[in-house]
């Protein structure tokens, strides 16, 4: 190897040991940040969803009866459901959480987090959601909707976590996928039944709140 070659591998073995440093100083300032909040539930769903849609509307009503009774409201931080959430939350006098993901397309921060969080990592975003969340609820999204979503259903099946309630709200949008997931993996024994009762199906948000209420002492 040249000497020019050489210097390219160190360099690059460099950027890779600082990369550490950058992600220890995020997960630093995320739970400086979010150490204030003692109650809160976390709320996906899609960052095309516009102000208009049904799903919007219901995002916002369910944030703003979460901080009537006392819950912090964590999103993502962008559009969409996430900017609804964050602002019911807000108009309710309540924590409302931005974790905003730094992407090209799509996530720009929406105003209505007063409580806000950069992040460049998907991995350091993904353990604060879990770790200051007491539920999720999950409305209409795509894969990252997904992903937050089955990365909370792995980590309580394998208890890695403490159980917490997980409620998918849309259950024409979900019905697709449950069908799948009972016709599909339980009948090849790829989950058990006991998984199924790892998440609750609830269109309407005073019912959600009341669910997630039964299983949270504030």
């Amino acid at each position: 190897m040249d000497e020019r070659n050489q210097y390219v591998v160190d360099s690059l073995s460099i950027d890779e040991s600082w990369r550490i440093f950058r992600i220890m100083a995020e997960f630093v300032d995320a739970i400086e940040t979010l150490s204030q909040i003692k109650h809160a539930v976390s709320i996906f769903g899609s960052a095309r969803t516009t102000p208009d849609d049904l799903y919007y509307q219901k995002a916002e009503h369910l944030a703003r009866l979460l901080a009537e009774r006392g819950f912090g409201v964590i999103t993502g931080g962008g559009p969409g459901i996430m900017e609804a959430a964050n602002r019911g939350a807000a108009e309710a006098g309540g924590q409302s959480v931005g974790m905003n993901i730094r992407l090209p397309l799509e996530q720009k921060p929406n105003p209505y987090a007063n409580i806000s969080i950069d992040y460049k990592y998907f991995f350091t975003r993904k353990v604060m959601f879990v770790k200051y969340a007491m539920a999720y609820v999950v409305m209409p999204g795509g894969f990252g909707t997904l992903d937050e979503l089955f990365e909370a259903l792995t980590l309580l099946q394998t208890k890695r976590i403490k159980p917490f309630p997980v409620v998918l709200m849309g259950s024409e949008y979900w019905k697709g996928l449950i069908d799948w997931i009972k016709k599909t993996m339980l009948r090849n024994n790829k989950v058990s039944p006991a998984d199924l009762e790892l998440f609750q199906v609830i269109d309407d948000p005073e019912e959600v709140v009341k669910y997630i209420q039964k299983y949270v002492i504030l």
